[in-house]
């Protein structure tokens, strides 16, 4: 693997010139992404949406950084939303969509040819449709003539480092309909969180106090397990695998408790995992949980009995722990950390934190 190098993390100047993109100035910008997507969520007339009753189920169709926003939403009304809530990551609505339910289309650019043929297949069943995206794109166009309500949404610079500008106007939308509280002292919560991980995270913070440049030291060389406890420490879980994926261009797996200790946990006896008799693998697994205050007491147990259990064997443990009252802020609290983690990761592998070549050339090659 790519030669780790610490001592870069401790230099500014290194870090700047290490991210050209700019990418942690866009991860610092999400405090601020709350306040202004929440004032356009604001400005966006819901009436006749609304006007038209709850519906049976919604629907987030979204690719990569922007189709993570429905399993925010999902995390945010949790599990006792009266209305389904489901993410659609493809080109097709599943068969039972229909005119009883409410797709909301969501694409950082606009122009996301999957979310645009899952926008235009809603239509032509004649569900309601809610668009969230650039503004003047492929996408607000076509809400504009679905008389669709769309939220036009300011990418930060790339499309997963604008998580929060796409993920408020759904969490508006469904507290329009009663799903969830998430009034303006909920969203500042989170923004304050933001803020807080922000100036912790900052880069002239040095390692030894700075929680994101820690934690990617202690993944560097690993082969990191990354498991929730909750349906949103889940989604955090999710967050951390993509983030090091396009941040790091390292690889994760990324499981959720009750369920990872039905398959996943295995592993621990496997080639990934610490020999104490013989020479350690060359990416020894690195089990990180992601603790919520709302986990099951019986999935807090089998967390604990995780830990223990990777410990046993030599492998590598971190605990970290959802905080905050609100949903949001509980998310904010992991998600934020993990940006700011997975970004000096890559930094310290010698990896520009913002390319996606691969991606690209996948897209040209189909295109």
């Amino acid at each position: 693997m790519a030669d780790l190098d610490e001592w870069r993390l401790d230099d500014p100047e290194e870090i700047e010139a290490a991210d050209p993109g700019g990418m942690l100035r866009q991860v610092a910008s999400s405090a601020a992404q709350v306040r202004s997507s929440l004032q356009a969520t604001r400005e966006t007339d819901f009436d006749e949406l609304v006007a038209a009753g709850r519906p049976r189920a919604i629907v987030v169709a979204g690719m990569g950084g922007s189709g993570i926003a429905g399993d925010v939403l999902a995390a945010v009304c949790g599990t006792g939303s009266p209305v389904q809530i489901t993410s659609v990551h493809g080109y097709q609505l599943p068969g039972w969509v229909s005119a009883a339910d409410l797709v909301i289309a969501v694409s950082c650019s606009g122009a996301t040819e999957e979310t645009l043929a899952a926008a235009e297949d809603a239509v032509r069943r004649g569900c309601r449709l809610m668009g969230v995206g650039g503004a003047g794109s492929p996408l607000a166009s076509l809400a504009q003539q679905a008389r669709a309500p769309f939220v036009p949404v300011q990418s930060a610079g790339m499309p997963r480092s604008t998580l929060w500008g796409l993920s408020v106007p759904l969490i508006g939308a469904a507290a329009r309909f009663g799903l969830c509280e998430a009034g303006p002292d909920a969203h500042e919560a989170a923004a304050v969180v933001l803020e807080d991980l922000s100036q912790r995270c900052r880069p002239d913070s040095d390692s030894f106090v700075n929680p994101a440049k820690g934690l990617a030291l202690d993944l560097a060389g690993t082969l990191p397990m990354i498991w929730g406890t909750s349906p949103l420490t889940g989604v955090a879980a999710y967050r951390f695998a993509c983030q090091l994926n396009e941040n790091a261009k390292y690889p994760a797996i990324q499981g959720v408790l009750p369920e990872a200790n039905h398959n996943q946990v295995v592993a621990f006896d496997g080639p990934f995992a610490r020999d104490p008799g013989g020479e350690d693998p060359a990416a020894p697994l690195h089990l990180v949980t992601l603790a919520d205050v709302r986990e099951h007491p019986q999935v807090a147990k089998r967390r604990e009995a995780s830990v223990r259990l990777a410990s046993e064997r030599g492998i590598g443990v971190t605990e970290l722990a959802a905080r905050g009252d609100h949903p949001l802020e509980r998310l904010a609290s992991l998600v934020q950390l993990i940006d700011y983690a997975t970004v000096y990761l890559g930094i310290a592998l010698g990896f520009d934190p913002s390319p996606i070549t691969a991606i690209q050339e996948l897209k040209a090659s189909i295109a």
